[in-house]
Formats: C-alpha cells, structure tokens, sequence
C-alpha cells in the first residue's frame, strides 16, 4: 500500500486538488490519498511548513509527500525529491523544506523527468504524480535526476533570548483563530528553570503569568497560553478567537519575562 499526501494552496473551489488525486488513482490504483491541507494562504511557504513540520511524522515510513506551494521550478529552485527519516518529499527547492526538517537530508535528487502535460502550470499532476509513482514502483531514487548537494535555505524567524527574557513572535493561526509563537516548551522550561514568569502580547499588552494545560481551564471568553501538541506556546480565548480579539498577527512580538 502506498501513502501518497498532498499539501496546497490550491483551496477547495477549483479542480486542482480533484485533478491530481484523479492523476494518483489512475497511475497508482492502490494508493491511499491523504489530504494535508489545501487551505495554505496562497504562496505562503513558512504557513505550508508549520502545517507540514507538525504532519508528516505522523504518518508511516516511506509516506510519499507531495508538496505544491508556490510550485514553479527554476535553474536555481529545481524540482526535487528529498528523502528525510524515511519520508519522501516531492515538490520545489525554494526554500520550504529547509523550514520542514531538522536535519539534513539522506538524499535529495532533481528531478530530470519529461513530464506528462504540454504545459509548465500544474507540475504537481504532469510531473509530481509520475515521480511518486516511480517510488511506489520501488524504483530506484537515481533514475529520478542527479544528486542535489543541498537544499535552498530559508532563515526561519527565531526567538531571541537572554538570562532572563525570550522574545518570540506569532508564526501561524489555526481555524479556530489560537495563535502559535515560535517560543517551544523546551526553550521556555531551559531559560525559566521554574522561575515566576510574565508573558506580554498584543498592542493592549495582555498579561499572562500561568501556563494553562487545557482550554477549559478558564471560563468561556478568558485569555489562556499552554503548549499545544505542536511543542509552541500558543494563545488561546476559551470558546472565542484569540487572532481576533486580541489583535494578533503573524510576525507580532511576544515576550517572556522570567523573575
């Protein structure tokens, strides 16, 4: 059985995401197709990596994982396909895997195949579906294209931090509107080492000094921060829109202050 996922900023209104799983079922008839998210702004590569990065471990070995953000190939941002923890990933070198893994690759190849349409718009069904059934097929990863050394890097925003402070910022808001900061447990539990702590947010300079562990650990329409299941500090409003109501988008500062 082959695992083939797909992550977009196609949406649900058009007929990309229904063309490209019709091009899976017709070359790979056995293969289970598992939507990721096609709601990633459009072009927006540190939104698609924050869904990705917190995704693909949760599947089994060998996942093929199609990537199509901002999916145009150039000289210098090839199409490849990455091996990384025994996951495949097909898409564009333009930065959003460096974003995704920890680690350096096992390998990464570009991809020197013909595609199957006569136009350069949609790779993700003319040339990412043939890749990954190549893959399927168990074929080897060198038949694909030669060798890429590395992948293009993107910098990803970090926290900066000191004795006793962490400024982190807003990277990503989910449906319900909670908003993640790139601040980890690890980060704040290494620097806190059980210190009282302040957290500030928002122009109206919110205040949290607690870590909630659920969100009904305060009452409906309060402001809440814990860990999700990602590992980042996130900002919450029990029952409510944090993004919203409090004012918050990406890149906004949050900092810690620890006493």
């Amino acid at each position: 059985m082959t695992i083939i996922t797909l992550t977009s900023d196609w949406g649900t209104k058009d007929h990309y995401t229904a063309t490209v799983k019709g091009a899976i079922m017709s070359k790979i008839p056995d293969a289970v197709i598992v939507d990721i998210s096609h709601d990633i702004p459009p072009y927006h590569l540190n939104n698609a990596s924050f869904v990705l990065r917190n995704a693909f471990g949760s599947f089994p070995k060998n996942t093929i994982h199609i990537v199509d953000i901002t999916s145009d190939a150039t000289i210098e941002m090839p199409h490849v396909v990455v091996l990384y923890d025994d996951y495949f990933f097909i898409g564009t070198d333009n930065g959003i895997f460096s974003l995704i893994f920890d680690h350096e690759p096992r390998a990464i190849h570009e991809i020197d195949m013909i595609q199957d349409g006569d136009t350069f718009t949609f790779s993700a069904r003319d040339l990412f579906v043939k890749v990954a059934g190549h893959l399927a097929a168990g074929k080897p990863l060198e038949e694909i294209g030669p060798v890429r050394e590395s992948l293009t890097r993107r910098i990803p925003l970090k926290p900066v931090t000191s004795e006793n402070l962490i400024k982190g910022h807003v990277i990503y808001t989910d449906r319900y509107e909670n908003v993640f900061t790139n601040i980890t447990r690890e980060m704040f539990n290494t620097i806190g080492n059980n210190r009282k702590f302040t957290i500030t947010f928002g122009v109206s300079r919110y205040q949290i000094n607690s870590i909630s562990e659920s969100y009904k650990d305060v009452s409906e329409g309060e402001i809440l921060v814990l860990f999700s299941s990602t590992g980042h500090l996130e900002i919450a409003v029990s029952m409510g829109n944090a993004a919203g109501l409090l004012g918050l988008k990406p890149n906004d500062t949050v900092t810690v202050e620890f006493s």
